[in-house]
């Protein structure tokens, strides 16, 4: 050995000093990096007093906390859609992002995008949730996402213009009833209905909702193992027939084909139709985009179920979200424990409280305050199936044919039997 290479031994002073040196500098490191932890959440674009409520738990939990900063980050939810599968590709993934669950999550867990949760929410953490909401993010008996909350798509309605026209909404109850409100409107000189038909996915609402009373959640399943023709089986071909039919009564705004989601939302808001087919997230943002920032009076707004349609094996199935967030997987383990901390009990209630949403979480249901949030926890506990929106639940390039025949319905430029043509090839093609 090199003298240069040898260690001598230190004075009993000269030790004590460099382990206390060690101490602080390995103490300062931790601290350094405890610091420098810093956990981003992606999330769909939401209204104001949602955005504050997470500012709230970010707060109490970075003051529990004090080495995790946690961002909240906002994308519009079409641009959403497109952008995050090539965010999951890049260095500027975030830690925790928003999904779907359904086929769309097992693209981006096949891609390795996901960090599996199975062991964490074993702990206690799945015991706050339904069994059904669980299930969402689960691929393969592994969980890869966590339930925030359940979303039914219905329709909200602006009870003066409806009454106005003389048509009763609660008296709705088939597709052939509404129907007839649509043209009994639209006699009157009131828009029927408004929707966003340029994104896609609210169109796509209308031919997802026909299929899912035809065909039934079962039959969703069954279509996708290849049973009964498939998505060319005669319930897919009908809710074409169904939506076009439709389409032929003018229920919808002049130029709907051009319309986004949120100008719908804001036109609503603003009682230039009578109804929007829409999720109940809806409530607080048509408000806030609304000209005057407060929508359709309260004692104006109902929301009611999507109709019957006769010999539909899925009437009694529900249509709508499960929507919670997923961990990306090169996160760290702060990231696992915010979201941990953002889906707690508590938490849940105060959303409830606030009627952001409709938790999932056991009991936070007693918290809900407005008629519409209680009319959207009724429909999905008497819900045989909730069937996650097809636009999500096919996977991602199944979804876009699904939205893309959707339109190309509603505008008569494809048939009823070459759209479910086009969702089976996608389908096996995927």
């Amino acid at each position: 050995m090199h003298m240069s290479e040898q260690r001598l031994p230190l004075p009993a002073r000269g030790r004590r000093w460099l382990a206390a040196a060690l101490a602080v500098s390995s103490g300062l490191a931790a601290f350094a990096a405890a610091a420098d932890t810093t956990v981003r959440v992606l999330r769909v674009e939401i209204s104001d007093v949602e955005k504050q409520y997470y500012a709230d738990v970010v707060a109490e939990y970075e003051a529990q906390n004090p080495g995790v900063n946690v961002v909240f980050e906002y994308i519009a939810n079409e641009a959403y859609k497109t952008r995050l599968p090539t965010l999951l590709q890049s260095n500027q993934r975030p830690d925790i992002f928003y999904s779907w669950g359904g086929e769309g999550l097992r693209d981006q867990v096949e891609a390795g995008f996901v960090r599996d949760l199975t062991e964490e929410m074993q702990d206690g953490w799945q015991d706050l949730y339904p069994e059904s909401a669980v299930r969402a993010f689960t691929l393969d008996d592994r969980v890869y996402g966590a339930p925030l909350y359940a979303t039914v798509v219905g329709f909200w309605a602006n009870t003066a213009l409806t009454e106005q026209a003389g048509v009763d909404i609660e008296a709705i109850e088939t597709w052939e009833d509404l129907q007839e409100a649509v043209t009994t409107l639209r006699e009157s000189g009131v828009t029927p209905v408004v929707v966003g038909g340029q994104d896609g996915w609210p169109m796509h609402f209308y031919w997802g909702y026909l299929a899912t009373r035809l065909a039934g959640g079962e039959g969703i399943e069954m279509a996708k193992e290849g049973a009964n023709g498939g998505f060319e089986g005669e319930p897919f071909v009908r809710a074409g027939e169904l939506l076009q039919a439709f389409v032929e009564l003018n229920p919808f705004q002049s130029g709907f084909m051009a319309t986004s989601y949120e100008r719908a939302s804001a036109m609503f808001g603003d009682g230039e139709a009578a109804l929007h087919l829409m999720g109940d997230w809806d409530y607080i943002p048509s408000k806030e985009r609304s000209m005057t920032g407060e929508g359709v009076p309260d004692e104006d707004l109902e929301f009611i179920r999507f109709p019957r349609v006769d010999d539909g094996v899925g009437n009694d199935d529900s249509f709508g979200g499960m929507n919670g967030f997923a961990v990306t997987r090169d996160a760290s383990d702060e990231a696992v424990d915010f979201l941990r901390f953002l889906l707690n009990e508590e938490n849940q209630r105060e959303a409830a409280r606030l009627g952001i949403f409709v938790p999932v979480a056991h009991g936070s249901e007693e918290e809900l305050d407005t008629p519409y949030a209680r009319k959207v926890a009724q429909i999905l506990s008497e819900s045989n199936f909730h069937q996650v929106f097809l636009d999500q639940a096919l996977g991602t390039s199944v979804g876009a044919t699904v939205n893309d025949i959707s339109g190309d319905l509603a505008l008569g430029e494809i048939t009823p039997e070459k759209a479910a043509a086009q969702v089976e090839e996608a389908w096996m093609f995927r």
